[in-house]
């Protein structure tokens, strides 16, 4: 970097609108202003030196605080479109199974949500571009923040006490007069100021008092925390750092955890209680009386297992790590994991019994019960009998715009329909039938799968009863960004607060070496109305010279402007 070289003697590296020395104004807009812009000392930023190479301009680019703006912008935009509906990860179909979640978007919210699927915004917050942008927002801040944070350290660490006239004249407070002993108004000046808590320097006839540096650092802090929050956000698309998965366990059944690998978990039961107005609970009475009924707690009664050390993948060779009730508010937490109780299903259809029965004589065949969570392919009843399920639709469409449709709409047996083939000795060739729950009296025969006809059998399934279970709606969570995204969000509130509430103030006061006149300068980042106070309270005791507000000259001048 080529230096310039101020009338001091200091160099500079180049780029600098003030010296870094003696604030003389090295540019000419530096030169032609009236009052300086003191936003970063006049120091040379990186981004207004180097424009040529491909490195800068990507510099540039992201050190625009204009770019910063529009990314976030972009990103609310983007937040905001993602909860026009709802992510893939909260509708009732398996998110993994692409074709099923592309046909729930188009099914429930037609044209619109095939596009919302289309374009990927049904998995937003996990997307790449998603990921990209917020990734783009963390190298815009970092690169904004170096931009300005280093070369502005820089000057206000080798700033000197005494400054060019030209300097002092070029500040926002601003008073030059003489008075009877300079020497000793900037000694008494000093005093004074130390009392209102400033950093008091004073050497070759000149002061410095400054108050509150470190607020100048605060948006810097708060960029620190933000980045820090970012972090955590990316992290969480990693393997292993952010969990946040659904389960619906049902009673007496086994799974392995979705997102914790290795580990297993079995519903030993599940338990509703309602508050009872006849007991302790009388308060409840009213609501009881509107709603019917009032849930007082439920719970899951689960074994937690995980696969012992050494064995195979999908062995049933497991470890009971322990029991446990899951509770509202309490959840099961083990390896960093919390499983909570969430929501419930009661009385889902567990089993199925079935008779085959002779339609002429009535007689039964035999009778054969369906497992509607792993239902079998073939149920023998002896003596060359057997029942076969072909298809089985666990919550069956039936007809869909007028047409029947063999399909099911969830995989959740609200509604089972199964397609049976019925083999006797009378019958080897086997007679097939489409059999609906909940119409009993409509027999559906079915020659060829998807080709419905009516045709007489000989045999029928005749349904006797149904077994029911209680299922738990858990959620699985694991966040070892939590406590990032908190020491983000702590630093960059300290930040916040740090540039709000504090304020950097300087004064600089000296005398003249050709006129002898004291010079009076004062400069804040905000609140000009407290620096003027305090300048204003030294005054009372000190022999200070008289000083205007520049800015509110400027006002005078624009206003007298107008009204020509």
């Amino acid at each position: 970097m080529s230096k310039i070289k101020c009338q001091c003697g200091h160099e500079n590296p180049e780029g600098t609108q003030l010296c870094e020395a003696c604030g003389r104004p090295l540019s000419e807009e530096a030169k032609k202003s009236d009052i300086v812009d003191m936003r970063y000392e006049g120091s040379a930023r990186r981004s207004k030196t180097y424009t040529t190479s491909i490195v800068d301009k990507v510099w540039n680019f992201f050190s625009s605080v204009t770019v910063g703006v529009w990314i976030i912008v972009i990103l609310l935009v983007t937040s905001a479109i993602g909860t026009l509906l709802p992510q893939r990860f909260n509708i009732d179909v398996p998110p993994n199974i692409e074709a099923q979640v592309a046909e729930y978007y188009e099914k429930h919210y037609g044209i619109f949500g095939k596009v919302y699927y289309t374009l990927g915004l049904d998995n937003m917050y996990s997307s790449w571009w998603f990921k990209i942008l917020v990734g783009m927002l963390g190298v815009s801040i970092i690169i904004a923040s170096v931009d300005r944070v280093v070369p502005l350290y820089k000057s206000l660490k080798r700033q000197r006490t005494r400054r060019h006239a030209s300097f002092m004249k070029r500040q926002r407070l601003f008073g030059a007069g003489p008075v009877d002993d300079p020497d000793e108004s900037i000694e008494q000046a000093g005093e004074a100021f130390k009392k209102l808590k400033y950093n008091v320097k004073i050497e070759n006839d000149a002061m410095l008092a400054e108050k509150n540096r470190f607020s100048r650092w605060g948006p810097y802090v708060n960029h620190t925390g933000l980045i820090i929050f970012l972090v955590g956000v990316l992290l969480r698309g990693l393997p292993g750092w952010y969990v946040d998965e659904a389960m619906w366990l049902r009673e007496g059944e086994r799974k392995s955890i979705p997102g914790a690998q290795g580990y297993y978990l079995e519903s030993k039961g599940f338990t509703l209680e309602n508050y009872d107005v006849e007991g302790e609970d009388k308060v409840f009475e009213d609501a009881i009386e509107r709603a019917g009924s009032v849930v007082k707690n439920y719970q899951t009664d689960v074994v937690l297992y995980k696969d012992k050390e050494g064995a195979l993948p999908g062995s049933e060779d497991l470890e009971k790590v322990k029991e446990y009730e899951i509770v509202v508010n309490k959840p099961l937490t083990f390896d960093g994991y919390s499983i909570f109780q969430m929501e419930y299903r009661l009385d889902e259809l567990s089993g199925m019994t079935f008779a085959l029965v002779n339609k002429g004589s009535t007689d039964s065949l035999g009778e054969f019960t369906i497992d509607l969570t792993a239902p079998e392919r073939k149920y023998e009843l002896g003596e060359g009998t057997y029942v076969q399920i072909l298809d089985y639709f666990p919550d069956f469409i039936g007809t869909r715009n007028g047409k029947m449709e063999l399909d099911t709409a969830t995989p959740v047996p609200n509604n089972p329909a199964f397609i049976f083939k019925l083999v006797t000795p009378e019958t080897p060739e086997g007679e097939t039938s489409l059999v609906e729950i909940g119409k009993p009296a409509l027999e559906i025969d079915v020659t060829d799968k998807g080709t419905l006809d009516i045709v007489e059998n000989d045999y029928q399934v005749k349904f006797l009863a149904a077994d029911t279970h209680d299922m738990s709606g858990l959620t699985i969570r694991k966040d070892k960004t939590l406590y990032l995204l908190l020491v983000g969000g702590i630093i960059f509130m300290i930040g916040v607060a740090q540039g709000s509430y504090w304020q950097h103030r300087r004064v600089w006061i000296q005398k003249d070496e050709k006129t002898g006149e004291l010079l009076l300068a004062g400069h804040t980042n905000k609140n000009w109305f407290s620096l003027r106070k305090d300048i204003d309270e030294v005054a009372e005791t000190v022999p200070l010279p008289s000083y205007e507000d520049r800015a509110d000259q400027e006002d005078k001048k624009e206003k007298k402007g107008d009204d020509n």
